[in-house]
Protein backbone atom coordinates (compact mmCIF):
# COMPACT_ATOMS: atom_id res chain seq x y z
CA UNK A 1 0.00 0.00 0.00
CA UNK A 2 1.20 3.48 -0.85
CA UNK A 3 2.15 5.73 2.01
CA UNK A 4 -0.34 8.42 2.96
CA UNK A 5 0.25 12.08 3.68
CA UNK A 6 1.12 12.81 7.29
CA UNK A 7 -1.99 13.31 9.35
CA UNK A 8 -1.67 15.21 12.60
CA UNK A 9 -4.28 14.61 15.25
CA UNK A 10 -4.41 16.57 18.47
CA UNK A 11 -6.13 15.48 21.66
CA UNK A 12 -9.48 16.55 20.22
CA UNK A 13 -8.94 14.53 17.00
CA UNK A 14 -8.62 17.69 14.88
CA UNK A 15 -6.89 16.88 11.60
CA UNK A 16 -4.38 19.61 10.86
CA UNK A 17 -2.49 18.61 7.75
CA UNK A 18 -3.02 20.96 4.80
CA UNK A 19 -1.66 18.29 2.40
CA UNK A 20 -4.32 15.83 3.44
CA UNK A 21 -7.01 16.66 0.88
CA UNK A 22 -10.62 16.77 2.00
CA UNK A 23 -13.39 15.05 0.14
CA UNK A 24 -16.08 17.46 -1.02
CA UNK A 25 -18.60 18.26 1.70
CA UNK A 26 -21.31 17.10 -0.71
CA UNK A 27 -20.38 13.55 0.28
CA UNK A 28 -21.60 14.34 3.76
CA UNK A 29 -25.15 14.80 4.96
CA UNK A 30 -26.64 18.25 4.24
CA UNK A 31 -27.71 18.51 7.87
CA UNK A 32 -24.05 18.55 8.88
CA UNK A 33 -23.34 21.59 6.69
CA UNK A 34 -26.18 23.61 8.16
CA UNK A 35 -25.21 22.86 11.74
CA UNK A 36 -22.10 24.62 12.94
CA UNK A 37 -21.71 22.69 16.19
CA UNK A 38 -18.25 21.50 17.13
CA UNK A 39 -19.42 17.87 17.05
CA UNK A 40 -20.87 18.19 13.53
CA UNK A 41 -17.77 19.93 12.23
CA UNK A 42 -15.52 17.27 13.74
CA UNK A 43 -17.73 14.51 12.35
CA UNK A 44 -17.52 16.02 8.86
CA UNK A 45 -13.72 16.30 9.08
CA UNK A 46 -13.43 12.71 10.29
CA UNK A 47 -15.70 11.48 7.52
CA UNK A 48 -13.80 13.39 4.82
CA UNK A 49 -10.52 12.03 6.18
CA UNK A 50 -11.79 8.45 6.09
CA UNK A 51 -13.09 8.91 2.53
CA UNK A 52 -9.70 10.31 1.52
CA UNK A 53 -8.04 7.31 3.15
CA UNK A 54 -10.18 4.98 1.01
CA UNK A 55 -9.33 7.00 -2.08
CA UNK A 56 -5.58 6.74 -1.38
CA UNK A 57 -5.86 3.03 -0.63
CA UNK A 58 -4.06 0.77 -3.07
CA UNK A 59 -6.12 -0.38 -4.83
CA UNK A 60 -8.66 2.42 -4.19
CA UNK A 61 -11.55 1.16 -2.12
CA UNK A 62 -15.19 2.07 -2.67
CA UNK A 63 -17.17 2.91 0.45
CA UNK A 64 -19.77 0.31 -0.51
CA UNK A 65 -17.07 -2.39 -0.34
CA UNK A 66 -15.58 -1.16 2.94
CA UNK A 67 -15.58 -3.70 5.78
CA UNK A 68 -14.68 -3.81 9.45
CA UNK A 69 -11.20 -5.00 8.41
CA UNK A 70 -10.67 -1.76 6.46
CA UNK A 71 -11.78 0.26 9.49
CA UNK A 72 -9.23 -1.59 11.64
CA UNK A 73 -6.55 -0.86 9.04
CA UNK A 74 -7.49 2.83 9.25
CA UNK A 75 -7.29 2.85 13.06
CA UNK A 76 -3.86 1.22 12.98
CA UNK A 77 -2.75 3.76 10.40
CA UNK A 78 -3.81 6.59 12.77
CA UNK A 79 -1.74 5.08 15.58
CA UNK A 80 1.45 6.52 14.08
CA UNK A 81 0.10 10.01 14.86
CA UNK A 82 -0.84 9.22 18.46
CA UNK A 83 0.34 11.26 21.43
CA UNK A 84 -0.45 8.85 24.25
CA UNK A 85 2.48 6.94 25.75
CA UNK A 86 1.63 3.25 26.03
CA UNK A 87 4.22 1.32 28.03
CA UNK A 88 5.33 -2.13 26.91
CA UNK A 89 5.34 -5.03 29.38
CA UNK A 90 9.15 -4.86 29.75
CA UNK A 91 9.11 -1.16 30.62
CA UNK A 92 9.79 -0.33 34.29
CA UNK A 93 6.92 2.17 34.15
CA UNK A 94 4.37 -0.38 32.94
CA UNK A 95 1.23 0.15 34.98
CA UNK A 96 2.31 3.52 36.40
CA UNK A 97 -0.04 6.41 35.54
CA UNK A 98 2.62 9.10 36.16
CA UNK A 99 6.13 7.86 35.29
CA UNK A 100 8.93 10.02 36.74
CA UNK A 101 11.00 10.19 33.56
CA UNK A 102 10.76 9.52 29.80
CA UNK A 103 11.02 6.05 28.29
CA UNK A 104 11.29 4.71 24.72
CA UNK A 105 7.79 3.19 24.66
CA UNK A 106 5.66 4.03 21.60
CA UNK A 107 3.05 6.76 21.31
CA UNK A 108 -0.41 5.61 20.32
CA UNK A 109 -3.87 7.00 19.82
CA UNK A 110 -5.67 7.04 23.16
CA UNK A 111 -8.53 4.59 23.51
CA UNK A 112 -10.98 7.40 24.31
CA UNK A 113 -10.06 9.25 21.11
CA UNK A 114 -10.51 6.13 18.98
CA UNK A 115 -13.80 5.29 20.64
CA UNK A 116 -15.15 8.81 20.02
CA UNK A 117 -13.85 8.75 16.43
CA UNK A 118 -15.63 5.47 15.67
CA UNK A 119 -18.83 6.86 17.18
CA UNK A 120 -18.70 9.88 14.87
CA UNK A 121 -17.83 7.80 11.78
CA UNK A 122 -20.58 5.32 12.56
CA UNK A 123 -23.12 8.17 12.72
CA UNK A 124 -21.72 9.81 9.56
CA UNK A 125 -21.95 6.54 7.63
CA UNK A 126 -25.67 6.24 8.35
CA UNK A 127 -26.28 9.94 7.69
CA UNK A 128 -24.81 9.53 4.20
CA UNK A 129 -27.28 6.75 3.42
CA UNK A 130 -25.44 3.68 4.67
CA UNK A 131 -27.51 0.84 6.08
CA UNK A 132 -27.13 0.35 9.87
CA UNK A 133 -27.04 -3.45 9.43
CA UNK A 134 -23.89 -3.29 7.29
CA UNK A 135 -22.21 -0.31 8.97
CA UNK A 136 -18.48 -1.25 8.98
CA UNK A 137 -17.85 1.04 11.99
CA UNK A 138 -20.25 -1.02 14.06
CA UNK A 139 -18.70 -4.35 13.06
CA UNK A 140 -17.96 -6.85 15.81
CA UNK A 141 -14.25 -6.85 14.90
CA UNK A 142 -14.10 -3.09 15.48
CA UNK A 143 -15.84 -3.38 18.86
CA UNK A 144 -13.45 -6.13 19.92
CA UNK A 145 -10.45 -4.10 18.77
CA UNK A 146 -11.56 -1.08 20.80
CA UNK A 147 -12.06 -3.29 23.85
CA UNK A 148 -8.57 -4.75 23.42
CA UNK A 149 -7.04 -1.28 23.10
CA UNK A 150 -8.91 -0.11 26.20
CA UNK A 151 -7.76 -3.09 28.26
CA UNK A 152 -4.18 -2.89 27.00
CA UNK A 153 -3.91 0.84 27.69
CA UNK A 154 -5.62 0.48 31.04
CA UNK A 155 -2.99 -2.04 32.19
CA UNK A 156 -0.01 -0.35 30.52
CA UNK A 157 -0.82 3.13 31.81
CA UNK A 158 -2.26 2.10 35.16
CA UNK A 159 -5.53 3.88 34.44
CA UNK A 160 -8.90 2.26 35.01
CA UNK A 161 -11.54 2.96 32.37
CA UNK A 162 -14.32 1.30 34.36
CA UNK A 163 -17.12 3.59 35.40
CA UNK A 164 -16.95 4.23 39.08
CA UNK A 165 -20.13 3.44 40.95
CA UNK A 166 -21.27 6.02 43.42
CA UNK A 167 -21.03 4.83 46.94
CA UNK A 168 -24.18 5.30 48.93
CA UNK A 169 -23.47 7.13 52.16
CA UNK A 170 -23.46 4.80 55.10
CA UNK A 171 -26.10 5.64 57.68
CA UNK A 172 -24.93 4.99 61.20
CA UNK A 173 -27.33 3.98 63.96
CA UNK A 174 -27.12 7.44 65.56
CA UNK A 175 -27.84 9.16 62.20
CA UNK A 176 -30.80 6.87 61.60
CA UNK A 177 -32.12 7.64 65.09
CA UNK A 178 -31.77 11.40 64.42
CA UNK A 179 -33.71 11.09 61.14
CA UNK A 180 -36.43 9.11 62.86
CA UNK A 181 -36.70 11.69 65.66
CA UNK A 182 -36.90 14.51 63.08
CA UNK A 183 -39.68 12.70 61.22
CA UNK A 184 -41.56 12.06 64.46
CA UNK A 185 -41.39 15.77 65.40
CA UNK A 186 -42.70 16.85 62.00
CA UNK A 187 -45.48 14.29 61.85
CA UNK A 188 -46.69 14.71 65.44
CA UNK A 189 -50.02 16.50 65.40
CA UNK A 190 -50.68 19.19 67.97
CA UNK A 191 -54.30 20.18 68.42
CA UNK A 192 -55.20 23.82 68.05
CA UNK A 193 -58.39 25.82 68.37
CA UNK A 194 -60.10 27.03 65.20
CA UNK A 195 -60.79 30.77 64.98
CA UNK A 196 -64.42 31.79 65.64
CA UNK A 197 -66.65 31.21 62.61
CA UNK A 198 -64.49 28.35 61.11
CA UNK A 199 -66.39 25.10 61.39
CA UNK A 200 -64.30 22.91 59.02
Amino acid sequence: MESFPILEINDNNNYKNPNFLSVSSSTFSPSATTTSSRYENQKRRDWNTFCQYLKNHRPPLALSRCSGANVLEFLRYLDQFGKTKVHTIGCPFYGHPNPPCPCPCPLRQAWGSLDALIGRLRAAYEETGGQPEINPFGARAVRLYLREVRDLQSKARGISYEKKKRKKPEITASAAQAHLQQFTNISSFQGFNLPPGDTN
